[in-house]
């Protein structure tokens, strides 16, 4: 069945559902859009289990059972069952997943997400790749990105991650949020630690991370143009001999149409390499000048997610661009009693989308600091 019907299906949810039910319907439409970049398509039956799902009737867990259940019992079978089935499996996994808001931001949750997309799907979940691979490309003419040796695969990944961990946003323009997160994206997929299910499994997890930063993520576009972002990737790595050098502005695009609601035409056309004359120039559907949606990425349009809670602001204010311990934190704000701080203003904060840990995976740990959301940099700059 083609992705665009299934879309289609959820799509009054989306628009005119209840905020329980939008939720659940951008999370399995973001999960089945993401099965394209494996040239996937899901199942009827999928289709009508996550109805159920988000019409209340079952549990997300239970949905995950019942899909699992009707490939154990089911008795007639087709060609392309094994496709099929991943692709209902995996997107009741991804589902569960989005349906969340928790993420491990390490090596460990990064190979933790693959395990749980692909649980039951591959034996090798969850498991970095320990073989050196190359793939086709037909948007580079049969050519293939330069992946990462098996070898380095954990050092790049800790690397890349506590490189990531340590950035901070503070005083960065939309653009440069923009570039900056494109190039994390970029390089963690290229690592491609995993022998299957790399793009999927990078999706999610960045859907994840730019959630606990306080991005308003619209999960749409990953649902409608999976296979755009997975070739915009591609773009954005690639390099030969011949001089062809890395492209940026595909993926930045990508991410511009989610953060910023900007409308680059994001059609799998425009990345060939030398294409043709008509698909050399990608089209943007409104104009620079218009108003951008008002996300937190926007640091100069983002008057709604101004907080009127003083604890709240004079936390924010503490902290700055900064990291700091809550005993730091304390002696800022001139505070002796550390259990209505944290009750209070930290709790909220973070529960909030103000203010992150550095160690998220890890609470109690030793060096654990507190430090501003992108959401936190845009009402920092407004109390400035």
């Amino acid at each position: 069945m083609a992705y665009k019907q299934l879309y289609i299906d959820f799509d009054q949810y989306i628009r005119q559902g209840e905020p329980d039910q939008k939720d659940k319907a951008y999370a399995w439409s973001t999960a089945i859009g993401l099965q394209a970049v494996d040239g996937l398509s899901t199942s009827e039956y999928l289709q009508q289990t996550a109805k159920r799902n988000i019409e209340g009737e079952i549990s997300i867990d239970e949905a995950r059972e019942l899909i699992k259940n009707y490939y154990i019992t089911k008795t007639a079978h087709d060609d392309d069952d094994a496709d099929v089935e991943e692709a209902d499996r995996v997107s009741a996994n991804i589902a569960k997943l989005l349906s969340t808001n928790t993420l491990a931001f390490s090596v460990f949750g990064y190979t933790q997400v693959h395990r749980n997309i692909f649980d039951g799907v591959f034996r090798f979940a969850g498991k970095i790749r320990d073989n050196d691979i190359t793939k086709k490309e037909w948007i580079l003419h049969g050519d293939t990105v330069m992946y990462m040796y098996a070898q380095d695969l954990r050092l790049a990944l800790e690397y890349d991650i506590e490189q990531e961990r340590q950035f901070n946003y503070g005083g960065l323009s939309s653009d440069e949020i923009i570039k900056h997160i494109s190039k994390f994206t970029a390089g963690l997929w290229q690592i491609h630690a995993f022998g299957e299910g790399n793009t999927r499994t990078t999706a999610v997890f960045v859907i994840l991370y730019l959630r606990s930063l306080g991005f308003n993520v619209n999960n749409e576009i990953f649902a409608q143009n999976s296979w755009y972002f997975r070739n915009a990737l591609v773009r954005y790595v690639y390099k030969n001999r011949d001089g062809v050098m890395p492209e940026p502005k595909y993926l930045e695009r990508f991410f511009r149409n989610m953060l910023l609601g900007e409308k680059w035409v994001l059609k799998n056309r425009y990345l060939i390499l030398d294409p043709p004359e008509e698909y050399k120039e990608q089209p943007r559907l409104d104009t620079p000048t218009s108003t951008p949606i008002s996300t937190p990425t926007s640091v100069d349009n983002c008057n709604q997610f101004f907080s009127d809670n003083e604890m709240i602001k004079r936390l924010v204010k503490a902290i700055g661009v900064g990291q700091m311990s809550v005993k730091e934190i304390l002696s800022a704000v001139g505070l002796k009693d550390r259990k209505n701080f944290l009750e209070y203003s930290l709790a909220p904060a973070i529960t909030e989308g103000w203010v992150r840990m550095l160690y998220p995976d890890s609470p109690r740990h030793p060096r654990q600091k507190y430090l501003l959301t992108v959401k936190g940099v845009g009402l920092y700059d407004k109390l400035k």
